[in-house]
């Protein structure tokens, strides 16, 4: 079968269905930036869509299926219109700078996080596992490049700079959170960067 007959061959209510999906996706990421994790209960979405509770569990069996698909949707937005980060650490702090404007966002993440550490949460728990192994090598690949050009010391592990470069940012985050103006995360995450020593001299 060709691609065109596969086309033909989907039940017209694939497209409509389609569009159903990322109408709740935008209806939830709306939410959430507004209200925060508390309001994207299946009921309280279903309300705002017009649609019954068992119309929404067609598309999100579960709260954790929807709130993985809605934090997947809003990076995969953000993704194509981010300048390509320079560095590990400088990644994390542009992240944390954007941040500011959606802290509902930011809680859906710190929620993520917690549910994926408890029993009871396999599609979180898989999915923030990946996230921090896509996470960790991307951003071990930037600390290889910067010891290749001669910024950092190359005797570091990449992969130990990346991670900690995570523990920073998420755990800055979730200080924010609680008290906003207390932490700059931004600012923070440009210390660690410059505490991130070069190479030795005559090395």
């Amino acid at each position: 079968m060709t691609a065109a007959e596969d086309q033909g061959a989907r039940p017209r209510g694939y497209a409509k269905g389609a569009a159903r999906r990322a109408q709740i996706l935008d209806e939830v990421i709306r939410m959430v930036a507004e209200k925060g994790v508390d309001a994207s209960s299946l009921r309280s979405v279903a309300e705002s869509l017009g649609i019954s509770h068992a119309a929404l569990r067609h598309y999100f069996p579960s709260r954790d299926e929807l709130l993985v698909a809605v934090y997947e949707e809003h990076e995969g937005r953000r993704a194509g219109t981010d300048d390509r980060p320079t560095s590990a650490v400088g990644d994390m702090r542009d992240s944390a700078e954007r941040n500011r404007s959606i802290p509902g966002l930011v809680q859906l993440y710190t929620v993520l996080l917690a549910d994926a550490a408890q029993q009871g949460h396999p599609v979180t728990r898989a999915f923030v596992r990946e996230r921090f192994a896509r996470v960790r090598s991307e951003l071990a690949e930037l600390v290889r490049a910067d010891q290749e050009a001669g910024r950092i010391d190359p005797d570091i592990d990449p992969r130990d700079l990346a991670s900690l470069a995570i523990a920073a940012s998420d755990g800055l985050q979730v200080q924010w959170l609680l008290d906003p103006e207390a932490v700059d995360g931004a600012r923070v995450l440009d210390l660690l960067e410059r505490l991130v020593p070069p190479p030795p001299a005559g090395g």
